[in-house]
């Protein structure tokens, strides 16, 4: 066998890459609707790093080598955005997500004449977005991750600065002493339905 290009540069199985801090360069995948708990509309926002980010395909080069037979698009690369807040007024989340599109996209517009959110348009869009470290526990463990924290126009990324480190509530409890046994996706992002078996997530 002949030693194959790129041999020095590949990665050995099981080493791990972390998100880097701060701003990134992102590109939409997909945007899904669906209804919280308490019934009130939200998006399920994928995402990957784009084409000029300093971690351009992050997020499918995960998804293709996730060996597991019921793979998902990695949680760190989902938002999960609330449309609407009790009262059905429109959420400072949905407003950022739609005018941090518009701004990374010239000419275009996320809501269509009819009022409607144009969610086939907003896929492969650009956007920024800003990821900051949280402490989290679960299964006995502190975990130290790094999380998507907020959408922002893709010109302001290289000013953006690395957010507070936040806790979720599991690690709150624990530092009170009453730690909870928290849901695998207690950190705020969803996983893409159960069901889906396309070789990639997204067409």
């Amino acid at each position: 066998m002949r030693r194959p290009n790129n041999y020095d540069e590949a990665k050995v199985q099981g080493e791990y890459t972390p998100v880097e801090l701060g701003g990134h360069k992102m590109v939409i995948k997909s945007v899904e609707e669906r209804m919280t708990k308490t019934n009130r509309p939200m998006l399920a926002v994928y995402f990957d790093f784009a084409p000029g980010d300093k971690q351009a395909g992050y997020f499918m080069e995960s998804f293709k080598n996730d060996i597991r037979p019921d793979k998902k698009w990695p949680n760190q690369g989902t938002a999960y955005v609330v449309a609407e807040d009790a009262e059905g007024n429109c959420t400072s989340q949905l407003k950022t997500l739609c005018t941090c599109t518009e701004h990374s996209n010239a000419g275009f517009e996320c809501w269509k004449p009819d009022g409607t959110l144009d969610i086939v348009g907003m896929k492969n869009k650009l956007i920024g977005g800003v990821f900051g470290p949280q402490k989290d526990y679960y299964d006995g463990k502190v975990l130290d991750k790094r999380v998507f924290r907020w959408f922002m126009s893709i010109d302001k990324v290289a000013e953006a600065q690395i957010p507070r480190e936040s806790e979720t509530k599991a690690y709150r409890d624990y530092q009170e002493g009453h730690a909870q046994m928290p849901s695998p996706d207690a950190d705020g992002f969803m996983n893409i339905p159960d069901g889906i078996d396309e070789e990639l997530p997204f067409n």
